[in-house]
């Protein structure tokens, strides 16, 4: 077969990797020197690579995490709180194919945000989907989606992500109607995927500022007991990492 017929049949196929890397073959001579079959390897493995960092690529444009945080700039010092052996444990993934949860807390400018995004770019290297919300966020979505009547439809989109990211998590003050719509949202993930929430609020005074106790119990109930926690301390990260104060010192 001619060279460009089969280069055409390459791009129509989508095979752009594989077609790249055969173009660098033919204008480099030592890949003469190795077999087909090594020479073949060599065109499949770029194409492999190709389609998952695209895949990767689409996995964390839908995830719109706040932060571009990975696992491997994280700061994991035993003075931050946090267990080495843990997070890195839990970068794995695997309690999310348990559909457990993760609660993160700590004080303003912890690290608490990139602590959850970073978690989540883990999972969406895995294969997993994720989506990070604000709470505030996503309680104002589900009021637009009452109003519009696409309600059912907001609700099953969120129940499909292996991994809810929902951070400032008991921040603002809660209405019924809001209590109601995060029931409806943590219930249809419960047992079937799992939610990360990321908040200053310690996990003793969430009950408190549910204004229905029944509804808070049964919130409460879907949250807490099947959860990792992760409690950051020291000052804030913000103030540490400022221009001016690292100028100072």
């Amino acid at each position: 077969m001619l060279t460009q017929p089969l280069l055409d049949k390459l791009s129509s196929l989508r095979l752009v990797g594989f077609r790249q890397a055969l173009e660098e073959q033919r204008q480099m001579a030592h890949y003469a020197e190795l077999s087909f079959e090594e020479r073949l390897g060599l065109l499949v493995d770029r194409e492999c690579t190709r389609r998952e960092n695209n895949r990767l690529h689409r996995a964390l444009r839908a995830a719109r995490f706040h932060e571009s945080a990975t696992i491997e700039d994280l700061d994991l010092c035993a003075s931050r709180g946090l267990q080495r052996r843990l997070v890195l444990e839990m970068a794995e993934s695997q309690w999310i194919h348990q559909h457990l949860n993760t609660i993160v807390l700590g004080p303003t400018g912890a690290g608490k945000t990139y602590l959850a995004c970073a978690l989540g770019q883990a999972a969406c290297r895995q294969g997993l989907s994720v989506r990070y919300l604000r709470t505030s966020r996503l309680l104002d979505d589900l009021t637009h989606a009452h109003a519009d009547g696409s309600y059912r439809k907001e609700l099953y989109t969120l129940a499909r992500f292996d991994l809810l990211i929902l951070d400032d998590w008991m921040r603002d003050t809660l209405n019924a109607k809001q209590t109601r719509d995060l029931l409806e949202v943590l219930d249809d993930r419960y047992g079937r995927r799992s939610t990360l929430l990321s908040g200053q609020v310690p996990v003793d005074q969430w009950h408190s500022r549910f204004p229905d106790p029944t509804l808070a119990d049964a919130i409460l109930d879907r949250l807490v007991h099947n959860a990792y926690r992760l409690e950051l301390k020291g000052e804030s990260q913000r103030k540490t990492r400022s221009p001016l104060a690292m100028a100072n010192t």
